[in-house]
């Protein structure tokens, strides 16, 4: 016997003499914590003076990193809204020419840290659309907690055309100045997909959502939710304004084209 694999339990006393033993014996020895049988993320070991930790989780982005995105998103997001009142303008004549309902449709949203927040879209639906979303489950076309249906029959004609060039979503450019959403991040979920997450869907919520982001400009025919996962990640872990920069340029293609964001 090479190594010994001691598993920490409610008994320190008796995992200090088993340690002592292995030592007396020059055997190796691995500790495995109890709390490894759950999610434990990607662990990683700190030490604090002569004390080893084991790092569970940490933010992905620093603080440095998180103000100037901020800082690039707000300059931005406002000089994008000061710019496109005249088109804000004329798709809410639209939109109130083609049907009834409000203009501005508000949705509750799950943001950074599982935060809530009222996302605003230009309404591309009919009014009771919200309502009629569960009996239509079962045609979802996606795989994984999200909903999406091609052809979706709540849709209005302005809304089709909306939603073709991204349109409906300029208005969130206000969340962005908020500080709800970000220019470039993870879409924000509806609080019913967000009920359907399993435990490595969160780590999508460690950055702030974003209008667009590497999913859409990608992969975004792929019905697979694990695809967006997968995509999302990818962008937290390898975020820099730079890559802000190439999504955005990217996105402004694909919305020119009329492929949709």
């Amino acid at each position: 016997m090479d190594e010994i694999i001691l598993t920490i339990s409610h008994q320190p006393d008796q995992a200090r003499r088993v340690i002592q033993q292995a030592r007396e014996h020059h055997l190796d020895v691995r500790l495995v914590p109890e709390l490894f049988g759950s999610e434990a993320g990607h662990p990683r070991i700190e030490w604090f003076e002569r004390i080893p930790m084991i790092s569970l989780h940490e933010e992905p982005l620093p603080q440095f990193a998180l103000s100037a995105k901020r800082t690039f998103d707000v300059l931005l997001a406002s000089v994008a809204l000061l710019f496109l009142f005249p088109v804000l303008a004329l798709i809410a004549l639209l939109i109130k020419l083609d049907s009834s309902g409000p203009l501005i449709y508000r949705a509750l949203r799950v943001g950074r840290k599982g935060q809530r927040f009222c996302c605003y879209k230009f309404r591309t639906m009919v009014s009771d659309a919200d309502h009629l979303k569960e009996r239509l489950r079962i045609l979802n076309q996606r795989e994984g907690p999200c909903f999406k249906i091609a052809q979706d029959p709540r849709v209005t004609g302005v809304g089709r055309f909306l939603r073709r060039y991204s349109l409906d979503e300029l208005p969130q450019l206000w969340n962005v100045v908020r500080g709800d959403m970000s220019l470039v991040g993870p879409r924000p979920h509806p609080l019913d997909d967000f009920a359907r997450y399993e435990v490595d869907h969160f780590a999508r919520l460690d950055v702030t959502p974003g209008m667009t982001g590497l999913w859409q400009v990608t992969a975004r025919q792929d019905p697979s939710f694990r695809t967006t996962l997968g995509l999302d990640l990818e962008y937290i872990q390898k975020w820099s304004l730079w890559l802000d920069l190439q999504i955005l340029f990217k996105t402004l293609s694909v919305v020119v084209t009329g492929t949709g964001v």
